[in-house]
Formats: structure tokens, C-alpha cells, sequence
């Protein structure tokens, strides 16, 4: 096959992925591509939290877990009824929610996995310093697996790298050559800086709203976000990524954003009373 065919072929193909995985994240209503099946995705993912569990040292500190519980438990019933008040479907409603507290205090994190695995580590506590902290860290986490933030990465890189195969074969191997001739991969680079990591910072700020949604809904003080922020870039100080090397949003734009957004969600997003 020469390459004008095989550019027309996938050309086409790459149409039809797109006209048939149109999706938008729920509230914010942002366009999505998404074809790797999301149950895919809550498996393997239900794997990997198993050996995490088996691999790290949890946390004896059953106040603290029950804390998490507790928070995590109000977020699914609230997100779930907002949902259904809203008449929209239920985007956890295949969610199998676990909650796990790790004793780490060198790292400063907590994750959610795709289907609701949660885990946070011992060091974010410093950060947080109360309830309403880490609630607002739980809805950040939280948010990204209801806007099912993975399943758009992982469409996102197979269609990458698709496109650089494309690329390569429309500049007649030049991509490669340049590759082998500078032992980098400048294709992949160039993707990392200027496609994946500006996409992951909109997804970041996505969930950054989405999780102040969502720990207000769930009857939580969101005015404590901004109060996070400022701790996390006093510990970051003078270690923090240029924002255009780094999957994430600067401390200074996070801070800016949850200010602009903090009074309409108060308004707009009260807590949900459940019966």
C-alpha cells in the first residue's frame, strides 16, 4: 500500500474513533474521547489496589481511616443524588468505593483510582490539618475518577500514538531518523510538552472544580481549599516545576481558580440533604 492510501485509510479511521466516542465530563460538560472501555480500565485498576495493599505498610490509625470513611461515604451518597435529582446518569454508579490510609509521611498525596479505589497517605495530613481539608483533597480525587479522567488519558495516548505513527510515515521516516540520530525521543517530548501535559492540567483544574463541587454537596466548608493550597506551595517552596514541564497547574493558578469559583459553588452546589 503506498502512503497517500494508508494516510487516506487511517485518516478515515481516526474519523470514526472520534464520531463514535463523543462524550462530555459530567457538570462541566467538557468534550471527551474515550475508547478504552471503562470497565477495562475499573479491573485492572481493582488489580493494581490489591497489591498496593499487599506492597505498602497501611496506617493503625483507625480514627483517622474512619475519618476518611466517613467523608468518602457522605461524597458517594451525595454525588449519587445529585445525579439523580438532576436526572443524569449516575457516573459511579459501577463503582466498587474502598478506602485505604497509608503510613508514608515522606509523601504528600492521595489518589483515586478509576471505580473508586482511594488511597491517602500519612505525609497529606500535614497539609489537610482538618476535616474539612481532607475532604477537599478527597473530592479532588474523587472527582478525577468521576469524570473518568483515566479512561480519557489512556484514549488520548493510544490515539497519540497513532498519530506519530501517521506522522513519521507522512515524513517519510525523518522522525526517525532524528530520534536515533539524537538518542531522544523528540516526537515523544515534544507530545509530552506540548499535548499531554497542558490536557493533563485542564483535567487537574477540572477536578479541582469538580471536587469543590462535590465536598460542598457533601455538606463540607470548601473555603478551606484555598487555605491548602497556600500550606502545599509554603512546603514546595523553591521545588516547584515550571508549570509548562509539569502535568499540573502552579499553586499561585490553583489558588487563583478556587477564588473565582468558591462563592458560586456555595451558591450553586449547597449540601444535599439526604433522607
Amino acid at each position: 500500500m503506498d502512503r497517500r492510501k494508508f494516510l487516506t485509510y487511517a485518516g478515515c479511521g481516526c474519523c470514526s474513533i472520534f464520531l463514535n466516542s463523543c462524550a462530555t465530563a459530567p457538570i462541566t460538560e467538557r468534550k471527551q474521547l474515550k475508547i478504552i472501555p471503562e470497565a477495562k480500565l475499573n479491573a485492572q485498576a481493582a488489580q493494581a489496589y490489591e497489591q498496593i495493599k499487599e506492597k505498602e505498610k497501611l496506617s493503625d490509625d483507625l480514627n483517622k481511616l474512619n475519618e476518611i470513611k466517613e467523608i468518602g461515604k457522605k461524597m458517594e451518597d451525595s454525588i449519587s443524588e445529585y445525579f439523580s435529582r438532576s436526572n443524569i446518569n449516575d457516573p459511579t454508579l459501577n463503582f466498587d468505593w474502598e478506602y485505604i490510609l497509608i503510613d508514608n509521611d515522606k509523601i504528600r498525596n492521595a489518589w483515586c483510582m478509576p471505580g473508586g479505589k482511594i488511597a491517602v497517605y500519612t505525609g497529606i495530613l500535614d497539609v489537610t490539618k482538618n476535616t474539612n481539608g481532607l475532604a477537599a483533597v478527597m473530592g479532588h480525587e474523587i472527582a478525577h475518577a468521576v469524570a473518568k479522567h483515566s479512561v480519557e488519558r489512556a484514549s488520548r495516548g493510544v490515539l497519540l500514538n497513532t498519530g506519530t505513527r501517521v506522522l513519521d510515515i507522512f515524513s517519510g521516516g525523518i522522525l526517525s531518523d532524528i530520534n536515533r540520530t539524537t538518542g531522544m525521543d523528540t516526537v515523544g517530548l515534544l507530545s509530552q510538552l506540548g499535548i499531554m501535559n497542558p490536557f493533563n492540567r485542564k483535567q487537574e483544574s477540572e477536578a479541582d472544580y469538580l471536587g469543590m463541587i462535590f465536598a460542598s454537596l457533601s455538606g463540607y466548608d470548601i473555603r478551606e481549599t484555598r487555605k491548602i493550597w497556600e500550606r502545599m506551595k509554603e512546603f514546595n517552596k523553591g521545588k516547584e516545576t515550571p508549570e509548562f514541564m509539569s502535568t499540573h497547574p502552579s499553586s499561585d493558578n490553583r489558588i487563583k481558580n478556587i477564588d473565582g469559583w468558591v462563592n458560586e459553588i456555595i451558591i450553586d452546589y449547597p449540601p444535599i440533604k439526604l433522607s
